[in-house]
């Protein structure tokens, strides 16, 4: 790992003063992907943000956000709100995408604005905690969801969850890494899967509320809790549905057209998810009040079970595809970050080699499987995932706020995409806001350990990336030679075309 690979790809040897060094003419992509025609078109990219915002989230626990304004009214404010905040912060995404044309999401929005430091704290703290555990925790849910059925009356054992949660990992990695077509198709398909129980549970709360089902919308802002602490804890459990609206920004060497078709993508896709949200919500309300609603496990079972009876088999069973959909979405786009760490220098070099025969970044969709597999050993990591994504929207908001430098420090660079500067600059707020309001209201020790794991990437790229010393080298270098012969891989600057 070294500072010279990332310098060579970032063109500082020429073009520095143009301001055109990290921006092509022409959209950059995989050169291997490329030559096979391989990059995915706007429907693809639709099915990204819609499948991998999508999970279980919607469909298990909606009483996160409830809990803290605990009145109807207000729950759909926030969750309509946190959709508009979604759509803004992935509007300012798609300047950067576009402006940028390289995968790998934040990571080189913050090398540009910033320089390799903060890049590389991001990259530190997403591959090894935030994505990973994220990946576990669907795969999880998925595990739960799909063995209950043979446990009627109990819950299933852990390791039966646990074992086929790691199934589904190396089944979704698989996929991936055999082919971009393949995950894209099968995240259609699973997005299909999962809009046919969004619709059905739409439909079902619109019939209901056509029959007079409005008793628990009767004073629905009467009781409710509405404080800046209680409306930040809504905002942030909101927001956590709403986790991958920046996925798209992690492949945008692989979209066809990204200028044209980044935007796009985002436009549609999130107001979409937001607009199902809220009638999702609405839909529960119809059948239940909000003490019912905090009471539930599973809120859409509870649904399934009231309204389709005898047919609510349905509810869990397309459960299931939401979930394998949100995760395999999660491995596509992450594993591309885990490729551009290790193509800039950042991460074991081998992490950036693209498979000759599958034309797929193979080592780090492996290298991300491999790690959320390790999240899964432990018992209940439900409440690392709530304290590490704080972090999240530190870089979020670190994001947004290149963008506001870039506006300063970048003006010659191309911009299909030029949005109003107040919102990135809203963003940047909000996020301040949703960093500092769970430590405000509720300090634990837990939110100082976080920012002590973020902070020890400083060791790391002190001793790896920056002295650079050669002992690591020695024995990356022999590995490095194996794995490549093992997975057939290259390095990308090895491919001409």
């Amino acid at each position: 790992m070294g500072e010279e690979s990332l310098r060579k790809r970032r063109g500082e040897d020429k073009g520095r003063e143009d301001g055109q060094s990290i921006q092509s003419h022409e959209p950059q992509t995989m050169n291997l992907q490329k030559q096979a025609n391989l990059l995915l078109s706007p429907l693809c990219g639709i099915c990204m943000i819609v499948g991998t915002i999508i999970g279980s989230g919607i469909f298990v626990s909606p009483k996160s956000v409830l809990a803290n304004v605990e009145a109807v009214g207000p729950c759909l404010v926030v969750w309509a709100a946190c959709g508009v905040l979604a759509t803004l912060g992935a509007l300012c995404f798609a300047e950067l995408g576009t402006m940028i044309t390289k995968s790998g999401g934040e990571y080189p929005y913050l090398m540009e604005a910033f320089g390799p430091i903060p890049a590389f704290l991001f990259s530190w703290t997403s591959l090894l905690v935030t994505k990973p555990s994220s990946f576990a925790i669907i795969c999880l849910s998925f595990a739960e969801y799909a063995s209950a059925p043979f446990y009627p009356g109990c819950d299933p054992p852990q390791a039966v969850i646990k074992c086929l949660a790691a199934a589904a990992i190396v089944v979704i990695t698989i996929v991936n890494s055999l082919s971009v077509k393949l995950g894209s198709y099968l995240q259609n398909f699973l997005t299909a899967a999962k809009m046919i129980i969004v619709t059905i549970i739409i439909v079902s709360g619109i019939v209901l509320l056509a029959q007079g089902k409005t008793e628990n919308f009767k004073d629905s802002f009467k009781d409710s809790k509405i404080s800046v602490s209680s409306i930040s804890l809504a905002f942030y459990n909101g927001l956590w549905a709403y986790d991958g609206w920046n996925q798209l920004n992690y492949i945008t060497e692989e979209l066809k057209n990204p200028y044209r078709n980044l935007p796009l993508s985002i436009i549609i896709g999130i107001p979409l998810v937001t607009v199902c949200y809220v009638l999702i919500n609405i839909s529960y309300f119809t059948v239940m009040t909000s003490t019912e609603l905090l009471q539930s496990q599973a809120v859409a079972v509870t649904f399934g079970d009231r309204v389709l009876y005898p047919a609510s088999w349905i509810v869990p069973l397309f459960v299931v595809f939401s979930t394998l959909g949100s995760a395999n979405g999660t491995c596509f786009t992450a594993g591309r970050l885990v490729y551009v760490a290790g193509r800039e220098g950042h991460m074991l070099k081998v992490l950036s080699y693209i498979s000759v025969k599958r034309l797929t970044p193979a080592p780090a969709i492996i290298f991300y499987g491999a790690i959320a597999i390790i999240y899964i050993i432990p018992g209940d990591i439900d409440t690392l995932i709530n304290y590490f994504s704080f972090a999240v929207w530190i870089f979020y908001g670190l994001t947004v706020l290149a963008l506001i430098v870039m506006r300063f420090t970048r003006k010659n660079l191309r911009r299909p995409i030029k949005i109003p500067i107040i919102i990135p600059v809203i963003v940047t707020l909000v996020s301040i806001l949703l960093v500092l309001a769970p430590i405000i209201s509720a300090p634990e020790l837990a939110y100082l350990y976080c920012t002590l794991f973020i902070l020890s990437g400083l060791i790391v790229y002190a001793l790896f990336v920056h002295l650079k010393f050669d002992w690591p080298q020695k024995i990356s270098d022999p590995i490095t030679m194996h794995l490549q012969m093992l997975l057939e891989v290259v390095p990308e600057e090895e491919v001409t075309e």
